[in-house]
């Protein structure tokens, strides 16, 4: 695994460093939202400081299988992803678009009633994830028209990254060049490094932002990372990637899914899918929605929504006359060539980060690794003849 090109500055840190970290970013202002233990998984949400961080769980991630277990050590971030997606944070599930009431014969339109959004701390970020949210920058920020609410959301967001030092069954970053070690798109990157009495991480600064939270840490608490201190980390990286265990082969992927129509795994995939909408709803790129109107009982009050909203779901494509996709096979196809294939002509890039969690989180254990090379090998039988 190759190094950055342009070293970024790094220091060492020890736990109590950390924790003057994170209540530096606190005093700064910041709210912090990171990974904790809850109802039996790994899930972001608002933390206090490190005491709130899964000291000593990891997580075991197979095709339809997700579960916590106890480490024999006490790190903070060794685990890898959980079924959540810091989208829910940028992109929120529901959003309330306007209220309507009643007035006589008439009625007044009058826009949600919005408390800004407060300056989040991202806690934990890992490098699928920092390319998931690239790629949702693009897609609602980057084109000619632009999302308030991702925009009013996004601003001001500090990130502090994990580099994964492991992997599990279901990881395939390295395949999307997404991962396992996060080069840009963070304020801070640590590396967390456990053996024996050492337990301490490396930081490296990717901001100015990054710098000015460093600064406030005791001189006690921190050190300039030696050359050994760089070696490890990477060590660590290449270990991770040397982990993963699924692959997909993306050479050629989009222009073979594009002619993969009559390919007859789609059947034999809709024979398993279940179109539960589970793989979208913890995609983290996955950003389509939906518009719902609600009224009350008497008729004198509406509101319009704004709610996520999933492809293999019947209404998501229907038109006047019915729903263009009313199979589940014509679903899948639907978002498995929508990510691989047709996402490079929109936004150039691929819609999958490889976090392998539409692997962990399929209640049958569908694998779009798996899908995507049988779905490659039958278009290619076909193509030849």
């Amino acid at each position: 695994m190759a190094e950055p090109a342009r070293p970024l500055p790094q220091i060492v840190l020890t736990i109590q460093g950390l924790g003057q970290l994170l209540s530096g970013l606190v005093a700064s202002g910041y709210r912090l939202t990171g990974p904790t233990v809850r109802d039996g998984a790994i899930v972001y949400d608002e933390i206090g400081g490190v005491a709130d961080l899964p000291g000593g769980w990891t997580d075991e991630q197979a095709p339809g299988r997700y579960r916590l277990a106890r480490r024999d050590d006490g790190a903070l971030f060794g685990y890898v992803v959980g079924p959540q997606a810091w989208k829910q944070f940028l992109h929120p599930p529901a959003v309330k678009l306007f209220a309507a009431t009643r007035e006589g014969k008439s009625f007044t339109v009058s826009p949600p009633d919005r408390e800004a959004p407060v300056r989040t701390a991202f806690v934990g970020v890992r490098a699928c994830e920092l390319a998931a949210i690239a790629r949702q920058d693009k897609v609602l920020l980057g084109g000619a028209f632009s999302d308030a609410t991702y925009r009013a959301h996004r601003d001001g967001i500090f990130i502090l990254a994990v580099q994964c030092a492991e992997a599990r069954g279901t990881c395939f970053c390295a395949s999307m060049g997404t991962g396992p070690r996060a080069e840009a798109g963070f304020d801070l990157a640590l590396t967390e490094r456990v053996e024996g009495d050492v337990h301490e991480l490396l930081v490296e600064i990717g901001s100015a932002s990054g710098a000015e939270a460093i600064a406030r840490v005791g001189s006690a608490e921190r050190r300039d990372a030696t050359r050994d201190d760089l070696d490890r980390a990477h060590a660590a990286s290449r270990r991770a990637e040397s982990q993963m265990g699924r692959h997909l082969d993306t050479a050629g992927l989009p222009e073979l899914l594009a002619k993969s129509v009559e390919s007859p795994r789609w059947e034999e995939i809709a024979k398993r899918c279940m179109s539960c909408a589970n793989c979208t709803m913890v995609c983290p790129t996955c950003f389509c929605t939906t518009v719902e109107d609600t009224t009350d009982l008497t008729g004198d009050h509406a509101e319009r929504w704004r709610r996520w909203d999933s492809c293999y779901t019947m209404d998501f494509s229907y038109i006047h006359g019915g729903s263009i996709r009313r199979t589940g096979a014509s679903r899948y196809r639907q978002w498995l060539t929508h990510k691989l294939s047709s996402w490079w002509e929109q936004f150039g890039t691929s819609g999958c980060v490889g976090c392998g969690r539409c692997i962990t989180w399929c209640p049958v254990g569908i694998d779009i690794t798996a899908e995507a090379t049988a779905i490659r090998e039958s278009t290619i039988a076909i193509t030849n003849g």
